[in-house]
């Protein structure tokens, strides 16, 4: 079970589902490409302090999941990974140069957290029914 992060003034748990695809979906993230994007997003996350829930690289796709501190924006976390990894993979792996990006200017994001939005919408609604003494 996932804990709450707790800094000075905050408590939190915010967690994104981030997809992102190489350019004109290239099956490329294979062998030791996968295996090295693999080491550069989880040497990204341990920098910035964000915690990865599950990471899971297809040929061409990239699935992470992943939690942030309040102050990340999922752009942030998207940008940061996609900028460093097509940067040092492009380097080191020549072929990649064939494409005129290793990446999609796009991403997929979603929001996730330890309860459901139905749950957080009845736990709101209840706050006026309860009696404070």
């Amino acid at each position: 079970m996932q804990q709450y992060r707790r800094k000075n003034h905050t408590v939190s748990m915010i967690n994104f589902h981030l997809v992102w695809i190489p350019k004109r979906r290239k099956r490329v993230l294979i062998g030791d490409v996968e295996k090295r994007l693999r080491e550069i997003i989880w040497d990204t996350c341990k920098e910035k302090d964000w915690k990865i829930i599950a990471l899971e690289i297809m040929p061409d796709h990239v699935h992470l999941f992943v939690n942030v501190l309040p102050d990340i924006a999922a752009r942030q976390v998207a940008a940061q990974i996609k900028g460093r990894s097509s940067r040092y993979l492009r380097k080191e792996f020549p072929h990649l140069l064939k494409l005129p990006s290793l990446w999609t200017h796009s991403y997929f994001v979603s929001t996730a957290g330890s309860v459901s939005n139905e749950t957080i919408r009845r736990y709101i609604e209840e706050q006026r029914h309860h009696d404070v003494t």
